[in-house]
């Protein structure tokens, strides 16, 4: 016959065992959680950049070329297969917000009607994405890419502001 402390002590020695492997099972869960998380952020941004390339591809078509004076091979609107195309043209006098694709568009109303500086952090969830790293990196560029074209500046590191020159806020929701 066993004793009541040995009883116990039998019973607490196989639930802190118990305990033991759903601690190791958490662990694993976890560890393929992170990585399951890991393969949809790239799947959602791979989605989403095939979506954009696909649209700025249509709308090259949809468009005919409107040389500038100073047009260059570079800066053309529409090349076979995609080549060379620009959807974020450089900003220039008389140019409209309408012309951006709508995310870049909605970028800059954004920041058009912001107070001050904006990071991509805060631009993220304005447009309806998710926090996550991948959005936000991703948004990050479309700001850069915003910067090198004209259409915004970028005073301070992370901090997006319009263009002094680009288009004024009382332009920018303009036709």
């Amino acid at each position: 016959m066993v004793s009541l402390p040995e009883e116990l002590q039998a019973r607490e020695d196989a639930a802190r065992q118990r305990v033991e492997e759903l601690q190791a099972e958490a662990v694993e869960l976890a560890l393929r959680l992170a990585k399951a998380r890991e393969d949809l952020s790239w799947l959602e941004i791979t989605r989403e950049t095939v979506t954009q390339v696909l649209a700025e591809l249509s709308a090259a078509k949809a468009e005919p070329d409107i040389p500038t004076e100073d047009a260059s091979p570079l800066h053309m609107t529409s090349a076979p297969h995609g080549v060379g195309v620009m959807m974020v043209p450089p900003w220039r006098e008389g140019l409209v917000v309408a012309v951006l694709p709508d995310v870049y568009r909605d970028i800059v109303e954004i920041i058009a009607d912001a107070p001050g500086p904006v990071q991509a952090k805060q631009i993220v969830p304005r447009i309806g994405l998710p926090t996550t790293t991948g959005k936000i990196e991703g948004t990050r560029g479309k700001l850069k890419r915003l910067v090198e074209r004209g259409w915004l500046d970028e005073d301070t590191p992370g901090q997006f502001t319009l263009a002094r020159q680009g288009p004024g806020r009382d332009r920018v929701n303009s036709q």
